[in-house]
């Protein structure tokens, strides 16, 4: 079967496909085969059989040395002589075809001599080390990455096994994943000879796996034949359908794009603009995603236009000249040049409209931009060979310009996958996410992500499983819970805690959308499953909700002494508010009511209270008010009772503050959620000679933890470095004065 030949279950050829390339004479496999049968006519003469891969390569590379390529061919053929395929043709006739889609594509020689050899060690005698030995050690791991591993070594396993190998090879050296996807692309157009059942399930590895690597790796030639052949076997009616809408749009006596195409020759033409303009017809699966997304299709529809010229520059003038000549649809405009697709692509894209309601699709690119649009990776050539005047790493180790993040990201979480099938399905949902986005760190530094990625996800792919001890992240200089979802663009910083047994919370996993993060968390449940408690990884105890609203030993977290920190609040002195709102002491030590700082007042005999909803304490401007009974309550000039009781009318008395200076206050701490949070705080407070008259913990909210806590002070002169004290606890984002909306006294 020819190179060219699609599948036979298919209903017909993938006409947008072949159409869009230039024309080759058809290719006879089953001639090749015979002529390979036969050998070479001579030692040093080039094989018949690979002429047409010497002629397309010598197209890219017109000096290339073809002795690498007649000397991988020789032992290839002699290996696999005698070897038939399924379809009935010599076996030659497949590495043969491999090595034709990647000479066409621009391949350098190595990739070539290597594509040749693929099958070699896999199905063959010859070993790897006879292919080092006559072709050297970069053909040698190039044919060691592309060949799969033994069912009879590795069972089930072995084809999660082979990805997961020839990926960990793709790292080092990404044109193992350029024979690969070759490979996969003349199995896929001689699929028709297998049974239905192989065809589908070797169709849905290719959607899933090998379909968004060819994608990942820009080579879009490939990425576009194997969709339509997954599509013609996985949705034949489908298939059918789209088949015969392509037919019936050749059947047309108009053509508004060949129209428009004219038209736009003309505008570049009149502009002195060198440039060339062509219809690129959409290939099957791209004629169904439109019909899906715009029902009726119109003739402009079925394919679009490309503008190739010779400079960036000129890409900006077309397009100029396109905008003012023609009429421009805006909102198709889109600028890949400025800003490539992570998988290395350029072009602008843009759509111009006519009278007629016909919308013409525009890509505009430069030569070289196309090439590398079609052939991704492969038209890069040999991205390890150094210039002439470097010498290579002395080391041996690759250092690889083209290694994209995502293969980065891939590899570091496939060392931490526990087993195959968690790896295959992972790859397949990682290989599901499509489109990428770029953060900044603050020491301009930057992290790749999918897109959807929260800060969850960047606290992975920046500290790995360092990432357990974070406590939350500021985006664009804003606080920020982890869940929050990332921007393109977004300024992050990440904020870790100094406590080595820091937990990550299950929750985590309902944000974390990359491998690397679910792996490593998942990693951590399992081998702590007692330590699953929920938001901060804190021990939950009773519950008990105070008149505020608020709850009272919502989260006790252990401290490192295995008490816990309710136990060590209320063992220094302190006490809990209960359900009525007065304070209860311990058990051990009951607690005498501490002295307040003094107040004095203008009215002899009137008694003193200061407001629980602003605690002022000496030093603070304050203000009294008259309420029932004769008390005067005193609040701080700035509280809002104060604003809603003069708006009433209510006369202020005035007081002043005595010479006491220990007072009471209540602070408001804002934290996120972490194991020994509580812990750490009362102890802060303690070393800052407070004591703790009350304590509630609200329940955990995205991440976050708010603490209010009552003290006694013995000198309101430290009120402003135990604020600074509490600050300092890592996890605790601010700390304030609270300021309770309660109603004005009466």
């Amino acid at each position: 079967m020819s190179a060219e030949a699609t599948n036979p279950a298919t209903p017909g050829p993938v006409a947008p496909t072949a159409a869009r390339r230039k024309a080759r004479p058809r290719i006879d496999l089953r001639r090749l085969g015979r002529v390979a049968l036969l050998g070479p006519t001579g030692r040093d003469r080039l094989p018949d059989a690979i002429g047409h891969v010497a002629e397309a390569h010598r197209a890219h590379f017109p000096d290339a040395d073809l002795e690498p390529l007649r000397r991988a061919y020789v032992l290839a053929e002699s290996s696999h002589r005698g070897q038939m395929r399924k379809s009935g043709e010599p076996y030659i006739t497949h590495p043969l075809a491999v090595t034709l889609i990647l000479a066409e594509l621009g391949a350098e020689t190595t990739t070539l001599t290597a594509s040749l050899l693929h099958d070699t060690v896999e199905d063959t005698d010859v070993t790897l080390d006879q292919v080092g030995e006559q072709f050297g050690e970069e053909v040698r791991y190039l044919v060691d990455g592309v060949t799969k591993l033994e069912k009879v070594d590795y069972g089930a396993a072995a084809e999660p096994e082979t990805f997961r190998k020839m990926l960990v090879a793709a790292g080092s050296d990404v044109r193992v994943m350029s024979i690969k996807l070759a490979d996969r692309l003349h199995n896929m157009r001689t699929l028709g000879v297998m049974r239905p059942e192989k065809q589908a399930r070797i169709a849905k590895v290719t959607r899933d796996v090998l379909i968004p690597l060819a994608e990942r790796l820009g080579v879009q030639a490939l990425k576009t034949e194997l969709e339509d052949l997954v599509f013609a076997i996985l949705h034949p009616e489908e298939y059918e359908h789209t088949r015969e809408l392509i037919a019936g749009n050749a059947a047309r006596p108009d053509d508004p794009l060949a129209e428009i195409a004219d038209e736009v020759r003309a505008v570049l033409r009149d502009s002195d603009i060198q440039a060339e303009v062509l219809i690129r017809p959409r290939h099957f699966v791209s004629v169904h995603r439109v019909a899906r997304k715009r029902g009726e299709l119109r003739a402009a529809d079925f394919g679009r236009l490309l503008v190739l010229v010779g400079e960036d520059a000129d890409c900006y003038g077309v397009l100029g000249e396109l905008h003012t000549c023609m009429t421009p649809v805006i909102s198709e405009f889109k600028d890949f040049i400025a800003v490539p697709k992570f998988n290395l692509y350029q072009s602008l894209h843009t759509a111009v409209t006519r009278g007629d309601g016909q919308v013409a699709e525009v890509l505009i690119r430069t030569h070289q931009m196309h090439k590398v649009a079609e052939a991704g990776v492969v038209a890069l050539g040999n991205p390890y060979a150094p210039p002439a005047e470097e010498q290579s790493p002395s080391d041996g180790e690759r250092a690889d310009p083209t290694r994209p993040g995502w293969l980065s990201r891939l590899l570091d979480w496939q060392e931490a996958a526990p087993d195959p099938d968690t790896f295959w399905s992972t790859l397949r949902e990682d290989l599901a996410q499509d489109r990428e986005i770029t953060v900044f760190r603050p020491d301009g530094g930057t992290l790749g992500l999918p897109e959807g990625a929260t800060c969850v996800d960047a606290a992975y792919a920046q500290y790995g499983e360092d990432a357990h001890a974070c406590i939350g992240a500021r985006v664009n200089g804003r606080l920020a819970t982890l869940s929050t979802v990332l921007r393109d663009g977004d300024t992050v910083q990440l904020l870790m805690g100094q406590d080595p047994a820091s937990e990550p919370s299950r929750e985590w996993l309902e944000h974390a959308h990359t491998p690397a993060a679910r792996i490593a968390i998942q990693r951590w449940l399992a081998a702590h499953p007692e330590g699953e408690a929920g938001e901060s990884g804190a021990h939950t105890g009773p519950t008990t909700r105070s008149t505020d609203g608020t709850i009272t030993g919502a989260v006790v977290p252990r401290t490192s002494a295995g008490t816990t920190a309710q136990e060590t609040a209320v063992g220094r002195g302190g006490s809990r508010r209960t359900a009525d709102g007065t304070a209860r002491g311990s058990a051990e030590a009951p607690a005498a009511r501490p002295r307040g700082a003094d107040v004095l007042v203008d009215r002899p005999g009137a008694a003193v209270r200061l407001a629980g909803c602003c605690t002022p304490v000496p030093s603070d401007e304050i203000t009294g008010f008259s309420v029932r009974g004769g008390v005067v309550t005193v609040h701080r000039v700035e509280c809002a009772a104060v604003a809603r009781m003069t708006s009433t009318g209510r006369a202020e008395v005035a007081v002043r503050w005595g010479d006491t200076t220990a007072c009471r206050v209540t602070l408001v701490a804002e934290s996120f959620g972490r194991p020994h949070l509580l812990a750490d705080l009362t102890e802060a407070i303690a070393l800052e000679g407070a004591e703790i008259v009350s304590a509630t913990v609200e329940p955990p909210s995205q991440q976050r933890v708010r603490h209010t806590y009552t003290l006694q002070l013995p000198d309101a002169a430290h009120l402003p470095a135990l604020m600074r004290a509490m600050r300092n606890v890592p996890g605790v984002y601010d700390v304030s004065r609270a300021q309770h909306q309660n109603p004005a006294p009466s």
